[in-house]
């Protein structure tokens, strides 16, 4: 087992890589000396990140580069990682730039001083984004803060340092619809927040845009919280007194022999009515599709090569239902192995 692992997720990170690689590598050798491990994961890339990590992986003993089959998104990317890793504590962080690596050393002294589990960053300031982007940010974490069942911290990301038990943890949990830095606040253990003001992007692009954060946002309020089928049962509760306002009216204008005059106000009950059913139902829906994706088993990801220092005797294998009694790598295994 080495000191620390360093886990990186990767797509379309060709401008960064090499800077990437240079700051973290810096970065750990200063805290641990040569014993750690840089894991990078290029997830289904089309440019040239998987050539470059092919690249410094012959240059760096301590770098692991795994080629995922497709991309499979952030969050199971970084399950691959999470899972090959072996170290004691664990960094994980972003191929950006924008969460600073040289933060390792105060993760690491607050871990010693306070006996922390886990060590993430709260971003104080965000450099480089718009203010759309950060009033959005913003409510974001604030509305999951009041509907999940757990306290998740504001202004987090996944940039963090933890130790082997809490990793432990956290491979545990099988789910397949992953928001990593709920599923770290789900697991407990003492977990401290490190201030810090996050940079502007190093080069490239953002691989995050709305319809990427909207479907975070909904698996981590679906997958923390029933509180939006509370809300729709809540709504259903409430177009019910509507509907019983709406009909003593009725009546009561028919008693006095007048009538209810007009169509367009019917039409509009119509669809008023219409429109709740259809949003219930498709809260219902997103539920029930989760169960669904569950239910099949599938493994979380797939790994297509794994290129670095191996173990002896290690084989190529993926996150999947079961282990088997040949000691086929599996969900209940929890670990893959490694390849040259």
């Amino acid at each position: 087992m080495t000191a620390l692992s360093i886990v990186i997720p990767c797509y379309n990170e060709e401008a960064c890589i090499d800077e990437l690689h240079r700051r973290v590598t810096a970065a750990a050798r200063k805290q641990v000396g040569t014993d750690y491990e840089l894991i990078l994961i290029n997830d289904g890339s089309r440019d040239g990140t998987w050539a470059s990590m092919q690249r410094l992986a012959a240059l760096d003993p301590q770098l692991v580069a795994i080629n995922l089959a497709r991309n499979h998104g952030h969050q199971l990317a970084l399950t691959a990682g999470l899972d090959l890793s072996l170290g004691e504590r664990i960094l994980i962080i972003d191929a950006d730039l924008q969460d600073p690596p040289e933060l390792l050393a105060d993760m690491m002294a607050k871990m010693d001083a306070e006996g922390a589990d886990v060590v993430y960053g709260l971003r104080v300031s965000r450099a480089g984004e718009t203010v759309g982007k950060k009033l959005s940010a913003a409510m974001f974490y604030r509305l999951l803060d009041r509907l999940t069942d757990i306290e998740i911290p504001v202004d987090t990301g996944d940039f963090r340092l933890m130790s082997r038990r809490a990793l432990d943890a956290l491979l545990s949990l099988p789910e397949q619809a992953r928001f990593i830095r709920g599923m770290v606040a789900w697991i407990g253990f003492k977990q401290l927040p490190l201030p810090y003001h996050r940079a502007e992007r190093h080069a490239g692009e953002t691989h995050y845009p709305l319809s990427k954060m909207l479907r975070l946002a909904f698996d981590a309020v679906t997958g923390f919280s029933t509180a939006p089928l509370r809300l729709a049962t809540q709504l259903g509760m409430l177009l019910g007194v509507l509907a019983l306002l709406f009909g003593a009216y009725t009546l009561f204008v028919w008693m006095r022999g007048g009538t209810v005059e007009g169509w367009t106000s019917l039409a509009l009950l119509v669809i008023l009515l219409g429109s709740a059913q259809m949003f219930v139902l498709g809260l219902i829906g997103e539920y029930l599709g989760r169960v669904y994706v569950e239910a099949k088993g599938r493994p979380l990801y797939i790994v297509a090569d794994v290129i670095g220092s191996a173990r002896p005797g290690a084989r190529l294998g993926y996150r999947g239902d079961a282990g088997a009694a040949d000691g086929t790598p599996g969900r209940a295994a929890g670990r893959i192995d490694r390849v040259r």
